[in-house]
């Protein structure tokens, strides 16, 4: 495992709003606290009593395209590079719980310093209720605005689907 120095802007660059909530990946997490993703996702599995659906979910299919083409192309994938199961998000208390399933040193430090992003993102948006309306305002205008050119492109594609009947040479043809 790589180690790099955790910083807030790298805590921040891993949260995400998914379900109207703000979330990190179990990789993302994986990396902060040095540890494997599939380790992190055995420890869940072993103490998933610890974790309701208000604490932890699994992300659908859509929800992982979406969110490759909101971070951007992904690098040409080694041999198991990307997960072939569907990750699992944490809320904020299910990261709080994970410190306590992980029981280590730097799991206890890593969740201070998410904890202290999460409390500074939260003190952000308090401050600016005006700039978080409007954000909230934009993410739905811009989910509209998706539905409506995906309902566009469904519609263009039945059209060019459309069988036409070959026509018949204009004029008389004796």
């Amino acid at each position: 495992m790589e180690r790099q120095p955790l910083t807030t802007q790298k805590i921040a660059a891993s949260i995400y709003l998914i379900r109207g909530c703000k979330v990190m990946l179990d990789s993302d997490l994986a990396v902060l606290y040095g540890v494997e993703t599939k380790y992190l996702k055995r420890q869940v599995k072993r103490n998933l009593e610890r974790f309701p659906p208000d604490f932890l979910y699994r992300l659908t299919k859509k929800e992982v395209a979406a969110l490759r083409c909101q971070i951007g192309t992904l690098d040409s994938p080694g041999r198991g590079q990307y997960s072939k199961y569907l990750p699992y998000a944490f809320t904020e208390h299910g990261i709080l719980m994970l410190s306590s399933v992980l029981s280590s040193q730097k799991a206890i430090q890593v969740n201070i310093a998410i904890m202290r992003v999460f409390a500074r993102i939260r003190q952000v948006l308090i401050e600016n209720k005006d700039l978080a309306l409007h954000m909230e305002r934009l993410e739905r205008h811009v989910e509209r605005h998706g539905k409506d050119i995906r309902s566009l492109f469904d519609f263009v594609e039945r059209i060019l689907a459309i069988d036409e009947k070959p026509k018949g040479p204009i004029g008389f043809h004796p």
